[in-house]
């Protein structure tokens, strides 16, 4: 079961990084074109979420039947075992917390401008710590 979830959870880091990359990109574009903001625009940052969402879930899932997971929390001197033990879990947690937070914001806005402001920056933020924390010697 632990070779499928780690397995499962590296391929679906692609689809939520795509989504989540093209969520950036429509918000960005959305909001220096100042476009209205459609069904379209909303449905994309949804996939982004749920794509998102379903990677931390795979990913705290994995953690807890994982052999080095619980076991290597608190080896700090190791930068391997650190970054997959802690620093990993940790950021992307506060990562797709700012996800969950643009989501949320931009349900009270009325305004299109601001609504793609709030998806690139709070997005943005998010695809950014991710991509810090990527263990990307065990991704290639």
């Amino acid at each position: 079961m632990y070779y499928f979830l780690q397995k499962f959870h590296s391929g679906w880091a692609y689809l939520a990084l795509l989504l989540l990359l093209v969520a950036v990109v429509n918000a960005i574009i959305g909001f220096t074109s100042k476009k209205d903001f459609t069904a379209k625009d909303r449905k994309i940052a949804l996939f982004a979420l749920i794509g998102t969402h379903t990677q931390l879930l795979i990913g705290l899932i994995l953690y807890f039947v994982s052999p080095l997971g619980k076991a290597a929390f608190g080896e700090m001197s190791n930068a391997e075992l650190r970054l997959t033990s802690l620093e990993h879990p940790l950021i992307n947690i506060i990562a797709i917390v700012l996800i969950t937070i643009g989501w949320s914001k931009h349900k009270k806005l009325i305004n299109s401008e601001a609504k793609f402001k709030t998806f690139a920056i709070f997005y943005g933020l998010g695809l950014l710590l991710i991509l810090s924390r990527i263990p990307w010697n065990l991704w290639f």
